[in-house]
C-alpha cells in the first residue's frame, strides 16, 4: 500500500470558499489546532463582509438591518463553545467571546410569559394541547431509525390537529418549521434538545449574545485571524473548480473566482486544502426599504458552484433538493430603526415583555407574524436614544388581515402597519411611525436545509475519495447534529479540519442528554400539559 506523505503544515495553503462561520471558525482551527500559518490561509467571499447568516449592520441615521437572529444553548452547542472560548472580545481582549456571553446571560436570562398571543390576548403557551394521538406520534418518531423516514414530510407524519397545538405554534416558530419539512429534522431537533422540551415555551434554555451576532461574535473572530496574518480576499466569487480524479481520488487543482476586474484563477496544489461551503441559507437574499418592497431572487452563487461540482460527482450530494422550490424555503423578516420609540414602549407595554425575555407570536396574523425585542443596545454603535426591534412571518405570500397583500409585496411601512394592527394601535397611524424605519428581507433560501431529504442529499464532509477537498456548513452530512443552528457550520469546520489534517484530536460528541432519566421524565410530564 502507498503512503502518501504531505508536506509540513507551514509548506501547504488553506483556500476557503465563502466568508461565513464555517469557513471562520475552519480558518481559527487550522491555526489554533493544524499549527498552519495564517498567511497560508485564504477566504474567498463574494461580498464585501464576512459572516454570512451571523450578520449585523448599519447605523442609526441609515438604519440597522439584521436579517436573522441566532439563539444558542449552553448544553448543546459543544464545539461553538470550544471554539470562543478561546477567541478574545472585542471589549475586553483578557476576557473570551464565552465569558461575555455567559456574563451577560447571567444578567439578562431569556423568561418569556409571553410567548403567544391571539387578539391582543396572552395564549398560555405552556398548555401544549397534545392528545394521545400526538404523543405516539412524537414517541413513534423518535423509535423510527432515521434512514426509515426518507423524504417523509411533517404533515404526512403527524395529522392536521397536531399542527394547530400551542406545542406546534411554538416549536414552528422558534425553529422555523414548516409542514412540508423534513419530519427526519424534526426527529433530530427532538434528540438534540430533548432537555429543553418543558420549557420551550419560556425559552429559559435560550442563551444569546450581548449585541447582534456580528458585533458579538464575528468581528472578534475576524480580529484574531486578521492578526494572525489570515487574508480575506472580498469580492472574489468562486463560480467552478478544476476536479481532477485519478486511482487514488479526485483532487481540486484549481479555483475560478469573477471579481471586479474580471476571472482570477487560483492554483491548487494536490497537498493544499480547499474547504467549500455548499449553500447558504442566505444567499440570493434581497433588502427593501421602507417604501420599497424587497424582490425575490431564485438561485445563488453558492448553489450554482454546488451544483457545478455535483454535476460529475454524485457523492458531492444533490444540491437541487434544497436549491429548486424557493416557494418552500423562504420566508422574510425586517427590521425596525425607531428614533420615535412609541411602537418600540407600546409592544413592551402590550405583550407585558422586557426586552431580551423571548419571542412573542401574534396567532391571529395571517402572515404568522413574530417579534423579537432583544436588550437594548442591541448594537455596538447605538446611542441610548435609539431602539431596535427585529421580526418575522413564516407565510408571507399570504394576504395581511389589515393590509390587503402578501407581505412579500409590501413596503417595509406596510409591514409596520400590519403589525400595528396586531398590536391593536392601528387608530395610531402614522403618527407612531413617525422617525420610525422598517427594512425588509426576503429570504429565498433560509430554510432550505429543512427540505425533505434522502441519505446523500447531503455529501459528507470529507466525501470519499476527496484528496484534499471538504464540505462545511449547512449541507454537509453530520450524523445526529440539527441544521439551523451556529453548532452545526462550526461543527462541520471542526471535523472537516481535524480530518483533513489527521488531527489527534477529538471532536466534541453531540451530547446526549436524551438518555438522562430526569430530561425523559420532565419530557414525558411536559407532554400532557
Amino acid at each position: 500500500m502507498t503512503i502518501h506523505q504531505h508536506p509540513h503544515v507551514t509548506d501547504r495553503d488553506a483556500h476557503f470558499v465563502g466568508g461565513g462561520i464555517a469557513s471562520l471558525a475552519g480558518a481559527a482551527f487550522l491555526v489554533r489546532d493544524g499549527n498552519m500559518p495564517g498567511e497560508n490561509i485564504h477566504v474567498y467571499e463574494k461580498l464585501d463582509v464576512v459572516g454570512g447568516a451571523m450578520d449585523g449592520a448599519g447605523d442609526p441615521d441609515e438604519a440597522y438591518l439584521i436579517r436573522g437572529g441566532r439563539m444558542f444553548n449552553y448544553p448543546a452547542y459543544e464545539c461553538t463553545w470550544d471554539l470562543f472560548e478561546t477567541i478574545p472580545s472585542l471589549e475586553d481582549d483578557s476576557r473570551s467571546v464565552k465569558a461575555v456571553m455567559d456574563e451577560f446571560n447571567e444578567t439578562h436570562p431569556s423568561y418569556a410569559k409571553t410567548r403567544l398571543m391571539h387578539e391582543g390576548e396572552r395564549i398560555d403557551a405552556g398548555e401544549y394541547g397534545l392528545t394521545r394521538q400526538h404523543r405516539q406520534s412524537i414517541a413513534r418518531l423518535l423509535l423510527t431509525p432515521e434512514p426509515r423516514l426518507g423524504d417523509t414530510r411533517i404533515e404526512e407524519w403527524f395529522d392536521e390537529s397536531f399542527l394547530e397545538t400551542n406545542f406546534w405554534y411554538v416549536w414552528a416558530t422558534i425553529f422555523a418549521f414548516q409542514p412540508w419539512h423534513s419530519v427526519a429534522e424534526v426527529r433530530r431537533y427532538m434528540y438534540r434538545f430533548l432537555h429543553e422540551f418543558p420549557q420551550l415555551h419560556t425559552m429559559e434554555g435560550i442563551d444569546r449574545t450581548k449585541y447582534n451576532q456580528y458585533d458579538s461574535m464575528i468581528l472578534p473572530l475576524r480580529r484574531w485571524l486578521e492578526d494572525r496574518g489570515v487574508s480575506f480576499e472580498y469580492g472574489h466569487e468562486v463560480t467552478d473548480m478544476d476536479i481532477v480524479p485519478s486511482r487514488t481520488g479526485r483532487t481540486v487543482e484549481r479555483l475560478y473566482c469573477e471579481t471586479d476586474s474580471g476571472t482570477e484563477t487560483v492554483p491548487v496544489e494536490p497537498s493544499d486544502l480547499v474547504f467549500v461551503t455548499n449553500g447558504s441559507m442566505t444567499d440570493g437574499s434581497s433588502i427593501g426599504g421602507m417604501d420599497e418592497a424587497p424582490e425575490l431572487n431564485e438561485t445563488g452563487a453558492s448553489w450554482e458552484l454546488w451544483k457545478s461540482i455535483a454535476e460529475d460527482n454524485p457523492q458531492f450530494g444533490n444540491p437541487s433538493v434544497f436549491a429548486d422550490n424557493v416557494t418552500e424555503t423562504k420566508w422574510e423578516s425586517f427590521t425596525v430603526t425607531l428614533h420615535n420609540t412609541d411602537l418600540f414602549d407600546h409592544i413592551v407595554d402590550f405583550t407585558n415583555e422586557e426586552p431580551g425575555n423571548g419571542l412573542v407570536t401574534y396567532l391571529g396574523s395571517n402572515w404568522l407574524l413574530s417579534t423579537v425585542v432583544a436588550a437594548q443596545p442591541h448594537f455596538a454603535n447605538q446611542p441610548d436614544d435609539v431602539k431596535v426591534f427585529w421580526g418575522y412571518a413564516l407565510f408571507p405570500d399570504r394576504e395581511g388581515n389589515y393590509v390587503e397583500k402578501p407581505m412579500s409585496e409590501c413596503t417595509g411601512r406596510e409591514i409596520l402597519q400590519e403589525l400595528c394592527y396586531h398590536l391593536q394601535c392601528e387608530e395610531r397611524l402614522p403618527e407612531i411611525l413617525d422617525d420610525v424605519t422598517c427594512i425588509p428581507a426576503m429570504m429565498p433560501f433560509i430554510t432550505a436545509h429543512f427540505q425533505p431529504r434522502e441519505p446523500g442529499d447531503r455529501p459528507d464532509v470529507v466525501p470519499d475519495g476527496s484528496n484534499n477537498l471538504a464540505f462545511l456548513g449547512q449541507y454537509a452530512e453530520q450524523p445526529r447534529d440539527v441544521v439551523f443552528t451556529v453548532e452545526y457550520s462550526v461543527r462541520s469546520a471542526m471535523t472537516a479540519v481535524y480530518e483533513m489534517l489527521d488531527l489527534d484530536r477529538e471532536v466534541p460528541p453531540v451530547s446526549k442528554h436524551y438518555r438522562k432519566p430526569g430530561v425523559i421524565a420532565d419530557t414525558v410530564r411536559a407532554a400532557y400539559r
